[in-house]
């Protein structure tokens, strides 16, 4: 099998789509993050990763708190606005609801099947781009979208980010158990 080598470039694989979000100069504010991940079990921790320029990073490093939201395919079209419009411009406090876990500085919302609340643990510069890492201090998930006390994938209905197509696609079918598969 051929091989085509695509360049120095991002990785061109789908990524969970997010809306993080802080409180900056005192007003809520979401945008749309693909570029996260876990980076600690005991203390659970996640990361996000913010080019420089946006508005949310004040927001994070004031309060030491964010949040990251994990929104459903009903929540597309609001999702994408937060990305393409800046909070320096436009107040999206009201797109949503927002709850509050322990923390009252990193805002939740209410529509989003899950939700991670943050507590700012760690800042990483890296050339045009900040790191922020965050301790887990909350999940809280809908009801709705459990199934014996789990987060159901396909009830939750996630939004996937494939960026080197400028597409969103929708999680697909289960196909096989993890840890598991590979015994057979």
């Amino acid at each position: 099998m051929a091989r085509v080598n695509l360049g120095k470039t991002i990785v061109p694989y789908p990524m969970p789509v997010s809306l993080v979000g802080a409180k900056v100069e005192g007003r809520v504010n979401f945008l749309a993050v693909a570029w996260l991940t876990m980076v600690g079990y005991n203390p659970p921790q996640i990361a996000v990763v913010l080019n420089k320029n946006h508005y949310t990073n004040a927001g994070i490093k004031q309060n030491r708190a964010f949040s990251v939201c994990f929104p459903s395919r009903e929540m597309l079209q609001k999702t994408d606005y937060c990305g393409i419009k800046s909070g320096k411009t436009v107040d999206k406090s009201q797109l949503f609801g927002v709850f509050y876990g322990e923390s009252l500085e990193a805002p939740l919302i209410e529509e989003c099947p899950l939700n991670v609340e943050c507590r700012l643990e760690k800042v990483i510069d890296n050339v045009t781009h900040e790191i922020f890492i965050g301790e887990i201090m909350g999940v809280y998930a809908q009801d709705s979208v459990l199934s014996e006390e789990k987060i159901d994938l396909k009830k939750s209905d996630p939004i996937l980010l494939a960026q080197s197509a400028q597409a969103y696609y929708a999680l697909g079918e289960k196909i096989g158990e993890a840890w598991k598969a590979g015994k057979e």
